[in-house]
């Protein structure tokens, strides 16, 4: 027996020095961490350009900035928003509304860089969004899966705030109908029930060309490998590391199931029908696809009309966020549904939200103007307590009167809602630790 037992440690002892520190337990406990995290996802909605809290949720019925849309009962008790957002409505119950939002920029620059790094321009550090942060911590370690999809994103406003900054070209989300090549004037409908055909989102470049069969590609692949592996591999850094780091990723990408979650064709067409047939009723559709295949973290940005500041409403305002609401009530509220449905809800945390909002008065083309004083952003599903309502801004909008909320303070609420601690530390490129968000998060809207 002594003799087993000495044979059972030593072959322990050979099993442990085989697994090296991956046994200790601060790496099983943050294995696990990782585990619990990954179960988690986030679908951001992004509002380029400022979307109008007046005239979304939270209305001024009766008053002279009010304007003439009316308000909307919604399915809990005493939770009321705009009249043209009918069937988020009838789904309050997963909503959380923060009416304090207050901000310090209102350039659509420097707004979208705050609201997006909880960090104020200007600073040397290339700061992360927190989109890409967060991706970082949900995401497990499979490369053939990326870890941040961004669907049509209007980054051309503010590059850097649309990053991963520090974090690497490995962080970097993958984009879809980027405004590089997506013309939103000609793809997004004025109308959302006219458009016959839904619009074509797709990854540039994620198929091989049809006169490339699989076994040239399988032998170009190991020539570029043995090229890779002779050219300084041991020291490559700057933008050879990142070359190199983009063409992995996207080599592995094309060779993986994913890219079935990208190809829209395979859902019915009246799937498609319901989500609305333009390009941000098929990118939610698209994100729902995503978050099944184990996507962490899919953004979605309503980039309709020119520039694809689709809410920059300085003229005609209640034209252009009548025919927005259209777009998003149709899509975000069957986002939910399914999602509801397939039990993904539970994972999955939802937030919309703008750089800003726009101001109470009304201007004399019948606009609103950029407004950060008062705002509202909204959360839902997942560490969300729904059917909940937090701040209060005064009878003409002008100011917060109850619980004002600052960019950091939202930010780390939605790093709470979705698992993790925004004090995580991540090391800039001059090794100094940076927290995810510094601010404290709104502790009544978290489940």
């Amino acid at each position: 027996m002594q003799c087993n037992r000495r044979q059972t440690l030593q072959a322990m002892l050979a099993m442990g020095a085989a697994a090296g520190p991956l046994l200790s337990w601060p790496s099983r406990l943050a294995a696990e961490m990782k585990a619990r995290h990954s179960e988690r996802r986030l679908i951001v909605l992004w509002m380029p350009g400022g979307p109008s809290q007046m005239d979304t949720f939270d209305l001024k019925p009766g008053h002279s900035n009010g304007g003439p849309f009316q308000e909307l009962q919604t399915s809990v008790p005493g939770m009321r928003f705009s009249e043209h957002l009918p069937e988020l409505a009838k789904l309050a119950e997963h909503l959380a509304i923060v009416r304090g939002m207050q901000t310090k920029e209102g350039d659509h620059s420097r707004g979208t860089y705050l609201v997006r790094t909880g960090q104020r321009p200007g600073n040397p550090l290339r700061y992360p969004a927190v989109p890409a942060a967060l991706a970082k911590e949900l995401s497990v370690s499979n490369a053939s899966i990326p870890g941040y999809v961004s669907i049509l994103p209007n980054s051309f406003i503010n590059p850097p705030a649309f990053s991963a900054g520090f974090l690497g070209a490995g962080r970097e989300p993958l984009t879809v109908g980027n405004t590089a090549n997506f013309d939103p004037t000609t793809a997004a409908s004025v109308s959302t029930t006219g458009r016959d055909k839904p619009a074509d989102l797709r990854v540039d470049n994620l198929l091989p060309p049809d006169d490339l069969d699989a076994e040239r590609i399988a032998r170009r692949q190991q020539f570029w490998n043995v090229l890779q592996s002779s050219y300084g591999a041991a020291s490559r850094g700057g933008a050879a590391a990142t070359h190199e780091t983009v063409y992995r990723r996207a080599m592995q990408l094309a060779e993986s199931e994913l890219v079935a979650a990208f190809d829209l064709s395979q859902e019915p067409d009246a799937v498609r029908s319901r989500y609305g047939n333009d390009p941000f009723g098929q990118g939610c559709l698209m994100a729902r696809r995503l978050v099944e295949r184990g996507v962490p973290v899919v953004e979605v940005s309503l980039s309709d009309g020119p520039a694809g500041l689709s809410w920059d409403s300085h003229a005609d305002n209640f034209n252009t966020v009548k025919r927005l609401s259209s777009q998003l009530d149709r899509a975000w509220s069957q986002l939910l549904l399914d999602l509801k449905s397939s039990g993904l809800l539970e994972q999955t945390t939802i937030v919309w939200m703008g750089e800003f909002g726009r101001t109470p008065q009304i201007n004399e083309m019948g606009g609103r103007d950029h407004f950060p004083n008062a705002w509202s952003c909204v959360l839902a599903g997942a560490g969300i307590v729904g059917g909940s309502t937090v701040g209060k801004t005064s009878d003409d909008g002008m100011e917060v009167t109850d619980r004002p909320v600052t960019a950091p303070e939202f930010l780390a609420t939605l790093c709470r809602a979705v698992g993790v601690d925004p004090s995580q530390e991540n090391l800039s490129e001059d090794r100094r630790p940076v927290k995810i968000v510094e601010g404290d998060a709104i502790s009544e809207i978290l489940s």
